[in-house]
């Protein structure tokens, strides 16, 4: 039986993704929904604060991206 994986993918953006995906929200990074730099998967891939990470989550309707802004 393969193992059941609940936490989604995420991943640090690099300065320009991170300028593409608040240009093409639209709203200034800080009103991003945020996460803790000591949340276990933001240390997991060595997020500091303000950098933006991309959840993916994908479900039998698709594939979706969500966005967090990394705070002390």
């Amino acid at each position: 039986m393969a193992a059941l994986n609940l936490i989604p993918k995420h991943v640090l953006l690099s300065e320009s993704e991170s300028k593409k995906v608040i240009k093409k929200l639209d709203i200034p990074v800080e009103k991003l929904p945020k996460i803790s730099e000591t949340d276990p998967q933001a240390k997991a891939i060595n997020a500091k604060a303000g950098s933006i990470i991309e959840v993916s989550r994908e479900d039998p309707t698709g594939k979706y991206s969500q966005y967090r802004y990394v705070v002390n």
